[in-house]
């Protein structure tokens, strides 16, 4: 099984099936960690801080706050995980994630919220699945 997974969360997807597949992935192995890693985009932090007043460390315990339903469900079936989050471009922070640490495996949600969907895949899932050099599990 899997010990170090990477979950690139974007909060405009759907994760609702993820938990189940992460516990699949980690066997319930107490070694296995999953980071749950998000890219706060340089827009949205400079909206934040404009009409706001929120800085990076409030923004990141807004998003925390948010996650806490998924965490929720991790500790449920005994998955072991930590939030990163970084702030930047979307990509190029992901690729720097998975390069810079030693994860096994990326799993990435590709179930949107939203159903006007053109593309099978999204950009970013399409972009990242195709540049890095470990596995990625996409899960509809």
């Amino acid at each position: 099984m899997y010990k170090s997974i990477l979950l690139p969360y974007d909060f405009g997807n759907s994760f609702s099936n993820v938990p189940d597949e992460l516990a699949k992935l980690t066997g319930g192995s107490k070694d296995s960690r999953v980071t749950i890693f998000n890219v706060i985009s340089e827009t949205e932090q400079a909206d934040n801080v404009k009409y706001h007043g929120k800085h990076f460390e409030d923004i990141t315990k807004d998003k925390v706050e948010d996650l806490k339903p998924f965490t929720d469900q991790l500790d449920e079936l005994g998955i072991k995980y930590r939030t990163s989050f970084k702030t930047g471009r979307i990509i190029p922070e992901l690729m720097n994630e998975v390069n810079e640490n030693d994860y096994e495996i990326v799993v990435m949600s590709n179930k949107r919220s939203k159903r006007d969907i053109k593309h099978v895949l999204g950009h970013v899932t399409h972009k990242l699945a195709k540049r890095v050099n470990i596995p990625v599990l996409i899960i509809k």
